[in-house]
């Protein structure tokens, strides 16, 4: 015996009496629902393209370019007559000599290492935006 069963505000009686292999629930309020579609494989409004699997596009001139372009300005004695990157490197070895205890959080090592590392990921980023949007007409 199947027992069905109103539920206010759907408009159809559900069945309770056994459940089907793809549960599926119309009313007028909801409509039907179709097929599950992987949002990877369907085509964009704009463009017509699908979604490009190499999205990070990565490319080892930027990763150069942008490493050089980080260690040139930050190799310039401008910090009581000592660069950036001399002052992280030096506090690296500094920390290094009574290894394996970590640096205090009051050593230096934690400024230079926050500041080189935020300036060169800001160039690798800006590296690859320029870039990118060089290669793909983004730029007049």
């Amino acid at each position: 015996m199947a027992a069905t069963s109103c539920v206010a505000g759907l408009g159809s009686p559900l069945s309770l009496a056994r459940p089907s292999s793809k549960p599926s629930l119309a009313s007028g309020f909801i409509g039907t629902r179709g097929a599950a579609r992987n949002p990877l494989k369907l085509k964009l409004a704009s463009g017509g393209r699908s979604f490009e699997r190499n999205w990070l596009r990565t490319d080892l001139n930027v990763i150069g370019f942008g490493l050089i372009g980080w260690l040139a300005p930050s190799s310039i004695p401008a910090i009581g007559g000592k660069s950036l990157t001399g002052l992280f490197f030096e506090s690296i070895g500094t920390e290094l000599a009574h290894w394996p205890t970590g640096p205090a959080l009051t050593s230096p090592f934690w400024l230079w290492m926050v500041t080189w590392h935020l300036g060169l990921f800001l160039c690798l980023t800006f590296g690859q935006i320029g870039f990118k949007g060089r290669t793909e007409d983004y730029f007049p």
